[in-house]
């Protein structure tokens, strides 16, 4: 197991990539913390986990607010002993041009930015008590490219970007390794809920989107989860400071 006596501490562990982060990690031996505003959804993924002999804690947790934050990082270290791992996935899904409320910018950027930014803040003192860790901050192909109406989502997205270049500039004396993952189209549940919109059904709409990629389909949540594994492990001991494309080749065009 790649992730044995590791403590890992995942946002957004409710549904979709954070759900199949979760349990990933904790097959690969990782003990598992992780918080989702979803408190249903989140027993949920506990249950899969200890199901299968894995190691989890869940704990109902707000990432916008930075004292939730701090929970969760203080509820990994108090129930496993300390904090090896971050992944930074929560997020909030507002698609808005520039007529973007106040209040929306406000909610985007306290999960998709600010709480990002908290929670490696806090997870980075624990991971220099052992001597290092490695932080996976969940970007997108979003991070890069323009999209109609997507300013709110992109630019907070964008932003995860550079948190993660320059982070990782700042705490490799730490030896603390920080990455991001950008994923292009995942069937998630947002993403169903976005062709449930347009009236598609799952066939219609893999054919309505799927040629925007090379492998001409969106992505399973545990394909994603498995270049985090990658991120989050040993493996990748000389990897800092990038962002993985895990998008079916979008982004190569």
């Amino acid at each position: 197991m790649r992730l044995e006596n590791k403590v890992a501490v995942v946002t957004g562990g409710a549904s979709g990539i954070g759900q199949a982060t979760c349990v990933l990690l904790a097959e690969e031996g990782a003990s598992v913390c992780f918080g989702d505003i979803n408190e249903e959804g989140g027993e949920e993924t506990l249950s899969q986990i200890q199901e299968s002999g894995g190691n989890a804690h869940f704990i109902g947790a707000d990432v916008s607010q930075e004292s939730e934050c701090q929970r969760l990082v203080d509820e990994a270290v108090n129930v496993f002993g300390g904090v090896n791992i971050l992944v930074n996935n929560a997020a909030r899904f507002i698609f808005r041009g520039l007529d973007a409320t106040p209040d929306e910018w406000d909610e985007i950027m306290r999960t998709n930015v600010f709480g990002y930014a908290y929670l490696m803040r806090f997870a980075a003192e624990e991971m220099r008590k052992s001597g290092g860790g490695s932080v996976v901050n969940l970007g997108s192909i979003s991070s890069v490219i323009a999209q109609s109406k997507f300013v709110t989502y992109n630019a907070a997205k964008g932003a995860v970007a550079q948190l993660t270049r320059c982070s990782a500039m700042d705490l490799a004396p730490d030896n603390i390794r920080v990455n991001a993952v950008c994923p292009g189209l995942v069937w998630t549940g947002e993403v169903q809920k976005m062709a449930a919109e347009e009236g598609l059904s799952h066939k219609d709409a893999v054919a309505k989107w799927g040629p925007h990629q090379f492998l001409q389909r969106p992505a399973d949540p545990r394909e994603i989860a498995c270049a985090i594994l990658f991120l989050a492990s040993d493996e990748s001991s000389f990897v800092t400071g990038s962002l993985l494309f895990a998008d079916g080749g979008y982004t190569a065009q």
